[in-house]
């Protein structure tokens, strides 16, 4: 079944935002995260923007869709906040390993290319 005009944008803006995530990640060690201010903030926003594009989904969608880990997407608008701060290496270890499989998730779902249609 084909989402909704409504999930649809919702999954464009995750999959624009983890392409984001992989194009930062090319490369780059925890060390150099840690070094690269810019980076890091750049990484955090767009992990909070797939969080808050997943939270708005369907549950229909997230329902047809179980193969995606629905609610730990939907808690990276926190993307691990302890007391007042943030997990870095949690941050980083889900930018490296969980990002390029949501990408694959989410291109399945919207086609091939993954690309907007106009």
């Amino acid at each position: 079944m084909k989402p909704s005009e409504r999930d649809a944008a919702y999954l464009w803006d995750m999959l624009d935002a983890a392409r984001n995530v992989r194009k930062l990640m090319r490369g780059l060690t925890y060390a150099a995260l840690m070094k690269d201010f810019r980076t890091r903030l750049a990484l955090e926003r767009s992990m909070e923007i797939i969080g808050e594009a997943a939270r708005r989904i369907s549950e229909n969608l997230r329902r047809e869709h179980e193969e995606i880990p629905w609610k730990g997407i939907i808690g990276l608008r926190n993307i691990a906040h302890e007391y007042g701060e943030l997990d870095q290496n949690r941050l980083y270890t889900v930018a490296r390993k969980d990002a390029p499989e949501l990408i694959r998730s989410l291109e399945k779902m919207l086609g091939k290319t993954g690309r907007r249609r106009h």
